[in-house]
């Protein structure tokens, strides 16, 4: 699985997006060109270079829940476009 983070900045935390609730959901991809598809449209919008990074689907998942984090699995048949706006996301 894979998320995606602004280059340099991994240790600081993933991209995610604010639903309508305004809780911030991290996105998960399973595909590596469906993560690297996104993090180039959130570059063409204006975000800074993104980096997307592999990780441990176990470990993400638990790892979320253990700090009572929204997330969301995009699959391959997934289709998910970046937000408007740049306050629309938030980093987790």
């Amino acid at each position: 699985m894979f998320i995606i983070a602004v280059d340099g900045k991994e240790r600081e935390g993933a991209y995610s997006v604010k639903n309508e609730d305004g809780e911030s959901i991290l996105y998960i991809f399973e595909e590596l060109d469906d993560a690297a598809r996104y993090a180039m449209q959130l570059e063409d919008i204006g975000f800074p270079e993104m980096h997307v990074l592999e990780v441990e689907d176990e470990i993400m998942l638990k790892t979320c829940e253990m700090h009572d984090h929204c997330y969301t699995i995009i699959t391959k048949d997934d289709i998910v476009i970046p937000p408007h706006s740049l306050e629309e996301h938030d980093y987790i």
